[in-house]
C-alpha cells in the first residue's frame, strides 16, 4: 500500500463529504491527529480499519487503496444479458448473465420470457406483487 496515494485520496474523499478531520476521526474512532498523519503521508492506516475508513467515505477498499474510482459503466447492458429460467419440478429459479443451456431433474429448461409492464403500474409506482 503506497501511503501517500492513500493519505491523499483519504482527504480528498473526506473533503468532497464536506467532513472534517475530526468528524471522519469520531466516525473511526481514532484521533484527528491520526487522520492528519494518514493525509500528510506519516502513517499508514492500520489494515484493520482499511474497510471502516471506506465505509465512512463511500468508497470500496479498492478505490481507497489505489486512488482510483470504479465506475461500472457497463450495467444496464449486463441486466439486458440477463436470462431466467424456471423448473416445473422443484420451481428453482436460475439467472445466467448471457446464453448457456441449464437443466434440472433431468429437464432442459428453456428460457422465461418476460411479460410486458403495466405502464399505469409503473408510472405510479405501484406494483401488483405478481411474478
Amino acid at each position: 500500500m503506497n501511503q501517500y496515494v492513500t493519505g491523499a485520496v483519504i482527504k480528498r474523499l473526506r473533503e468532497e463529504k464536506n467532513m472534517t478531520q475530526q468528524q471522519l476521526a469520531d466516525k473511526l474512532s481514532v484521533s484527528a491527529k491520526t487522520i492528519s498523519k494518514w493525509e500528510t503521508a506519516k502513517g499508514y492506516p492500520d489494515i484493520t480499519l482499511l474497510e471502516s475508513i471506506a465505509n465512512a467515505l463511500s468508497v470500496s477498499v479498492t478505490e481507497l487503496i489505489s486512488g482510483n474510482t470504479i465506475v461500472n459503466s457497463n450495467v444496464s447492458a449486463n441486466m439486458l444479458r440477463s436470462h431466467f429460467y424456471v423448473c416445473p419440478v422443484c420451481g428453482n429459479i436460475v439467472h445466467s448473465m448471457g446464453e448457456t443451456v441449464i437443466q434440472c431433474h433431468g429437464l432442459q429448461l428453456q428460457q422465461e420470457e418476460a411479460e410486458e409492464t403495466d405502464g399505469e403500474a409503473v408510472s405510479t409506482g405501484q406494483c401488483r406483487g405478481e411474478i
